[in-house]
């Protein structure tokens, strides 16, 4: 068994611009790329810095939005905004092909280790702060042809206060110093919001719908979890309504629970790997090719001062070959559950402890 490298540093690259990235994430979800978008972006920047003899390998990644505008049209019914192609060749019309887009400004977060030659120095130590400029300042300009969840990337525009210039960091082997470090990092990542897995609301889903259905699947809360599902409810406030008015809540979305959505977290696979050009029109004939399907989970955008270590806002893409699954995972585990009370509503008393954070730039 393969041990996984420990954790050395982070590379961030700060306030990425993305024109016309793919807003479909998913067959069933749209509205952010996959997070499988921003691995592959990992592991092809990877390659690209071994290809620069930067010996940094990328273990895994996080995603911070600070900005997002999906290209669609406004209403009660959304519907993407579409382009017509050039003419065919033959001068005909051609069809319009169904796309996603969205621009968005993000910065990924890359857990990363030294891979060194037999005999090298490490440069992932106090005082290789220098040569760590320069690897994150080659990391920058090696990632700006790339493209990003299939949309371009655009010069970064300097902001008074903003650290828009990749940078890396050494995490301390202190845990007192690591917490102290991340606590600094997490204030340049604001404003914005992480995408964190939630596999427990998920789980915890499943389980509300059993005690009615004892066949409920996990589709079934899935599909449950991804949606408002409003009754009536007693007023939030203890107020009486007037005759004839009722209100309308979803008891287990109560105010307070969080900004949840369902995500693709991976692919599990359909059919036996075919080897490599027995299966006709595949994209890449030197590769053998399997069959796949999307594997969805619920996640839950949340602000990076809500974090409290660096694993909570890390991905990592596990491969389980016997299973023919591969899926990402994520380190976040929730404080705690909102209380709830009879009626569906949280009781947020005491709820909010406001950190000691200076939110200034460093």
């Amino acid at each position: 068994m393969t041990r996984k490298p420990q954790t050395q540093a982070i590379l961030v690259l700060p306030h990425l611009r993305v024109q016309n990235a793919n807003a479909i994430s998913s067959p069933l979800t749209h509205g952010f790329p996959s997070i499988t978008a921003f691995t592959g972006l990992m592991w092809a920047l990877q390659r690209k810095l071994a290809q620069a003899h930067v010996p940094l390998k990328l273990l895994s990644v996080g995603v911070v939005c600070h900005h997002h505008q999906e290209q669609v049209a406004q209403g009660y019914v959304r519907t993407f905004n579409l382009t017509r192609n050039p003419v065919d060749k033959d001068g005909s019309t051609a069809a319009i092909v169904e796309e996603g887009r969205m621009h968005l400004q993000v910065s990924l977060i890359f857990a990363v280790a030294e891979q060194l030659a037999p005999g090298a120095a490490s440069v992932l130590v106090q005082g290789g702060e220098d040569r760590m400029a320069e690897w994150a300042a080659k990391a920058g300009e090696i990632a700006a042809p790339m493209r990003v969840a299939g949309g371009t990337l655009l010069p970064s525009r300097l902001v008074p206060g903003k650290k828009v210039r990749p940078w890396m960091a050494l995490l301390a082997e202190d845990p007192k110093t690591r917490e102290e470090d991340f606590r600094r990092w997490r204030r340049q990542w604001l404003p914005g919001f992480a995408l964190v897995a939630r596999d427990d609301l998920l789980a915890a889903r499943l389980e509300h719908l059993r005690k009615s259905d004892a066949q409920a699947t996990l589709l079934d809360a899935w599909l449950h979890a991804s949606r408002f599902n409003h009754q009536v409810l007693a007023d939030p406030d203890g107020k009486a309504l007037a005759e004839g008015k009722v209100y309308w809540g979803d008891p287990l979305r109560p105010k307070g629970s969080g900004w949840t959505v369902p995500i693709p977290v991976g692919y599990a696979a359909l059919s036996a790997s075919h080897g490599a050009g027995t299966v006709a029109n595949a994209r890449d004939m030197a590769t053998p090719l399997r069959f796949v399907e999307s594997v969805y989970s619920m996640g839950e955008w949340i602000s990076p001062h809500r974090l409290t270590d660096l694993e909570q806002l890390l991905w990592t893409a596990e491969t389980d070959t016997a299973r023919g699954l591969f899926r990402c995972r994520n380190g976040y585990q929730p404080p705690h559950t909102l209380p709830v009370d009879h009626d569906g509503h949280a009781n947020l008393e005491d709820e909010w402890e406001e950190e000691d954070d200076a939110y200034v730039d460093d």
